[in-house]
């Protein structure tokens, strides 16, 4: 009888299965590969599973066992099971400190600790006993973990480098703006404009030379439901995006980043060449006079964010302003049930207006539209076509900022070889700026290229974002004043409040006339 108690007790043993995968892509070392495995084990020892530590996209040099979402909450209730059990010592820990830590938790609760595969086969550890020898090996095991670890972080980091100094993407999520992608008849992988990302960028490029607050463009972003950076490469790589906002350390982030200039970047520097040169990851995707218009602007702004209208699918976005101030008007109102208006929002810029302006947006779009057509209707669109130029002293103003740094690290560099990678890296920058004070400064200029369409075809044609665009593209603003005073109900739009300007480049054949004229008055 004593025989058949204790078998029944062994039965009665409860098992946890945890499951543990750095990144979810990985399908040598799959979730359900480590369940089977896990399960097999159980089974082995005639236990009955009683639940799933599945814990995945988390990394075991980054996170102890204590920290992970599901196994952590696990070890927090000792009481619910009896023996742990992982497919291998890695998924467990990587480091020999948190070896330490678990050995010394299952000893406390008197846990057995199961790893089902390994360079000796299965270890099956009881940790309820005092020190011995199997502690003392898992000790090892995990030193060795640690050992193998280091030494994967260190090859990977040098092929990173190797990879960054070729032009090759190295992996990782890519800037944003850009997706990785094969290269053509090279191995390996390069960079390319992302037309979604590309979009967003101009959009928050354009509201912040525009003068808006970081923080608001964040909650425009919001607000129209565009991923954050970290979703946006979720959804790429076919994850499911976890709901992060937009803030506006992040909108100024993306907007002055070295990046957008094509550079590889690396622990915050760009990477170059044995010439100083930078080396390019992917071709620019902002021209250096616009890049840097974008960081004075982002340094420039003192005035306080506050809050700011949300709505980012109105017609006359950057077309209406407040004839008052000259600042944008937004429109408010939109799910308030209430009547939705364009409005002049200067707080919201930091500024003061003295007669804030106001429309109904239904009449002011409507009238937009008529003035629109009848004044460009018939007219040939033209697309003003910008050939950047070239001016060094940015980069030359970097490049000297990087050599003062390095300069100040030479005393970290004790060995022969240190020092002469410290050189290297001198006579670089050094070169770098010779040919940069070398480099002749190249004026921009710009080219109007004629569509062979009429505005009044492509408005019919365009949704509302394309129609915003069109209005900007030929340098339309809308001027409206603020309500002289109160008679009454109004019951329509009050045309004497506002104006309709349009640019310069805006009539091609008009601008030929005006030639012709000054020819003949000459």
């Amino acid at each position: 009888m004593k025989e058949v108690h204790d078998l029944n007790a062994y039965a009665q043993i409860r098992a946890l299965i945890a499951v543990r995968l750095s990144d979810l892509t990985d399908v040598t070392t799959s979730p359900l590969r480590q369940r089977e495995s896990g399960e097999g084990q159980a089974a082995r020892i005639g236990a009955r599973v009683v639940g799933y530590a599945t814990d995945l996209d988390v990394s075991a040099t980054k996170t102890t066992p204590f920290e992970r979402p599901e196994l952590g909450d696990w070890l927090r209730r000792p009481d619910e099971y009896d023996v742990i059990i992982w497919w291998r010592l890695d998924r467990a820990v990587r480091s020999l400190a948190d070896m330490e830590d678990l050995t010394r938790w299952a000893k406390e609760h008197r846990k057995r600790i199961i790893f089902a595969e390994g360079a000796g086969g299965t270890l099956d550890l009881d940790m309820s006993s005092a020190l011995g020898v199997g502690e003392i090996i898992v000790r090892l095991l995990a030193w060795a973990a640690q050992m193998e670890a280091q030494a994967i972080a260190e090859r990977v980091s040098g092929a990173r480098a190797a990879l960054r100094a070729q032009g090759r993407w190295p992996g990782g999520i890519p800037p944003y703006g850009y997706r990785p992608v094969p290269r053509d008849g090279a191995p390996g992988l390069t960079l390319v404009p992302d037309p979604s990302a590309v979009s967003v960028l101009e959009q928050i490029m354009t509201d912040l030379l525009d003068g808006a607050q970081p923080h608001t463009v964040a909650m425009e972003l919001n607000e129209a439901g565009v991923l954050t950076p970290r979703d946006h490469d979720n959804v790429r790589r076919g994850k499911e995006p976890r709901g992060r906002k937009w803030v506006g350390t992040t909108v100024k982030s993306v907007a002055t980043s070295p990046t957008l200039l094509g550079y590889h970047i690396h622990q915050g520097k760009p990477v170059r060449d044995g010439n100083g040169r930078p080396v390019l990851a992917g071709p620019p995707l902002v021209e250096r006079d616009k890049f840097e218009q974008i960081k004075e602007a982002v340094a420039a702004m003192a005035a306080p964010e506050r809050r700011e209208r949300k709505d980012t699918n109105a017609l006359l976005l950057g077309v209406a302003h407040c004839a008052t101030c000259d600042g944008r008007m937004y429109m408010y109102g939109a799910n308030s049930g209430k009547t939705v208006v364009y409005g002049c929002r200067a707080l919201a810029r930091g500024r003061k207006c003295e007669a804030k302006a106001s429309m109904r947006a239904d009449w002011l779009d409507e009238w937009a539209e008529e003035q629109l057509l009848q004044r460009l209707g018939s007219w040939q669109v033209t697309r003003l076509v910008r050939h950047p130029g070239y001016d060094p002293g940015p980069e030359l103003v970097e490049v000297m900022n990087e050599l003062r740094a390095h300069q100040e690290e030479k005393g970290n560099y004790t060995s022969a070889s240190g020092l002469q990678i410290w050189r290297e890296r001198t006579i670089a920058l050094n070169t770098r700026m010779t040919e940069l004070e070398q480099t002749p400064r190249v004026e921009p200029r710009e080219e109007l290229i004629r569509t062979g369409k009429t505005y009044a075809e492509l408005w019919s044609d365009a949704d509302q974002v394309g129609r915003r665009r069109l209005l900007i593209d030929a340098g339309v603003r809308i001027m409206v004043s603020p309500a002289r005073g109160r008679g009454g109900r109004v019951t329509k739009l009050d045309e004497s409040r506002v104006s309709f300007e349009i640019g310069e480049q805006a009539d091609p054949e008009a601008e030929e006339l005006d030639a012709i004229r000054r020819e003949e008055s000459e």
